[in-house]
């Protein structure tokens, strides 16, 4: 129902019919089924961002099984098998991170994949950084001591080990979620940091696994913007036109089209290319 709605919006967007559209029918049905995102309150981009692209997977993966079964065919059925896990969603957004746990009383190496479909990247600055700033911090290798220990298999007991992420798949379309709200002194604030973004040529070859043969470099296609503090905020979008590669604003029912160089905002929250 709630894919069935989204189309819907894809749709009246893509006519060119209005000056704005509203997502009111989608996000009452989409209501039902996370309650939380159906009160008039504000609510975090990036969590809403997550439930819808995996509510979304959820229906599109379902629908797409049923259109392999209806074909009835032993090739539909191997497909049926194969595709049961996929769907567009995760053919766009998905992308895998490996994990590499090395002990460090043994040297034994172990990988941990894990599936993502938004980054989380740290703010190491408080007045300025680059998006690269962040990248590097958060691929940079980190101990495991006390706590934190890890397990290790091989020499047995707990112990002290190294880990250090890589990029195992990277998805054709990768969002970066800016951690702009964080604990400082026992209380949460936001930072409102000046992340530097480039446009075009994003290079993450650095942080991508050899056994990865994706293509590594990425153009800037969105922007979320969150303006306020953390218990109250205007949520906007920056956008840029797949065919005229004009970039546009949304900000409620204001659309309207902007020059490149307003695209790079301290406001930036959530970034996609």
């Amino acid at each position: 129902e709630s894919a069935t709605a989204f189309g819907c919006l894809m749709s009246d967007m893509w006519l060119g019919e209005f000056d704005y559209v509203s997502p009111e029918a989608f996000l009452s049905i989409f209501g039902k089924r996370y309650p939380a995102f159906s009160k008039r309150t504000q609510h975090d981009a990036q969590e809403f961002l997550i439930c819808v692209l995996d509510d979304l997977h959820e229906a599109f993966k379902e629908v797409r099984a049923q259109l392999c079964q209806e074909r009835q065919n032993p090739a539909a059925e191997a497909s049926t098998r194969s595709s049961s896990g996929t769907s567009i969603i995760a053919e766009l957004f998905e992308g895998q991170l490996s994990y590499g746990i090395r002990c460090l009383k043994c040297t034994a190496l172990t990988d941990r994949p894990e599936s993502f479909t938004v980054l989380s990247l740290p703010i190491p600055s408080t007045s300025v950084c680059s998006l690269q700033d962040c990248l590097e911090c958060f691929f940079q290798p980190d101990t495991l001591t006390w706590n934190n220990q890890i397990h290790c298999n091989w020499c047995g007991g707990n112990q002290d080990a190294t880990v250090k992420a890589s990029i195992t798949k990277a998805p054709k379309i990768i969002i970066f979620h800016l951690k702009r709200f964080a604990w400082q002194d026992k209380h949460r604030r936001k930072l409102s940091t000046t992340v530097c973004y480039p446009f075009s040529d994003l290079d993450l070859s650095p942080y991508i696994s050899t056994s990865c043969c994706n293509n590594t470099e990425y153009s800037l296609c969105a922007v979320v913007n969150h303006a306020g503090d953390l218990d109250y905020g205007h949520y906007t979008a920056f956008c840029k036109h797949s065919v005229t590669k004009h970039w546009y604003s949304f900000d409620d029912a204001q659309v309207t089209k902007i020059p490149d160089s307003a695209v790079q905002a301290d406001t930036a929250y959530l970034l996609f290319y």
